[in-house]
């Protein structure tokens, strides 16, 4: 049995000499916290936030010239939710990263706990990721998966930069701890093929008429789910929006990433317009109650981490959006 404090708790004639005998036991008290552990709806911390790509298109072209090949595998654009004290997370759970590799470049093969996923913005026929060993190819608007514990490096044999958007679930692996990084032996993993079909791969030709020919989830508003295949963390779900439809999304508990593939709108939050156009991305952290206009035939697609939310049993809705 261990030895018991040396306090004696039966000496404590008030509240205040309590607290300070508890502290020196390493204990905080329940009953006068100053800040409340629970609470009657959720406080988010993150903020609904904006990054254009006419801003990184050129920040990534600059960092092409000043950033060597050696770091070409971080050669991205950090889209930091501007909330004090951080410098990493996009919302809570997910970082979403603008990335470029230039024509002609490499940029090592590598595995780590956190899953990820790349939406293509621009990229030549000759442009790939390599996953477990074969060349995936990335085209514009294709949706490239790369799950927990697969290699997966850059090959771009195309005569053109390919810039694309990552979205990683870095944050919530960095929150729980279990983090683990390789480099692979190789530097860059061998590709044995060229594999246009991959699972890993949601080329833009196949689900676009597959999103065109889904059923409308509201008015002028046609939604897909992009899979299988799955990552366990969190999903992705390309959206249609027909020209001057509005879509009022009320507040929920998963955290979302938004990306705009082709089109322009705006998206209304709280009293914040955030103008959009292709190759934008947006952060809308949970509970807050939004609303997307498109001004044009519009694409976009939603990451979010819905799976794991749903999983824990903390799927919720309410509010409405407030103009």
């Amino acid at each position: 049995m261990s030895k018991s404090s040396a306090i004696s708790f039966d000496t404590a004639q008030d509240l205040a000499t309590l607290h300070g005998m508890l502290d020196q036991v390493k204990m905080k008290n329940g009953w006068a916290k100053p800040t409340p552990s629970l609470y009657p709806e959720p406080k988010p911390h993150f903020v609904p936030a904006h990054w254009k790509f006419t801003d990184a298109r050129p920040a990534l072209h600059a960092a092409g010239r000043l950033v060597g090949t050696d770091k070409a595998e971080r050669r991205n654009l950090i889209m930091a939710n501007p909330i004090e004290g951080n410098d990493y997370a996009t919302v809570a759970s997910l970082v979403g990263a603008y990335q470029m590799v230039k024509a002609g470049e490499v940029a090592r093969s590598h595995r780590h706990t956190p899953n990820a996923m790349r939406i293509i913005l621009e990229g030549g026929p000759k442009a790939y990721t390599i996953v477990d060993g074969q060349s995936v190819p990335m085209l514009p608007g294709d949706v490239l998966l790369t799950p927990n514990g697969c290699y997966h490096g850059h090959d771009n044999q195309s005569a053109d930069e390919a810039y694309w958007i990552d979205i990683l679930d870095v944050p919530l692996v960095q929150f729980l701890g279990p983090m683990f990084f390789e480099v692979h032996p190789d530097l860059l993993q061998t590709s044995t093929q060229v594999n246009p079909e991959s699972p890993m791969r949601f080329a833009f030709a196949d689900y676009l008429p597959r999103l065109m020919a889904a059923p409308e989830v509201a008015s002028g508003v046609k939604s897909w789910v992009l899979g299988p295949a799955t990552l366990t963390s969190f999903d992705r779900t390309v959206v249609h929006m027909r020209a001057q439809t509005e879509w009022s999304r009320p507040a929920a508990t998963p955290n979302e990433i938004w990306v705009v593939l082709r089109g322009e709108g705006h998206t209304q939050v709280q009293d914040q317009r955030f103008d959009w156009q292709a190759g934008d991305l947006m952060a809308m952290p949970y509970w807050h109650a939004h609303r997307h206009c498109a001004s044009q035939d519009s694409i976009l697609i939603r990451m979010s981490d819905a799976p794991l939310i749903q999983f824990l049993g903390w799927d919720r809705t309410g509010g409405a959006f407030l103009a």
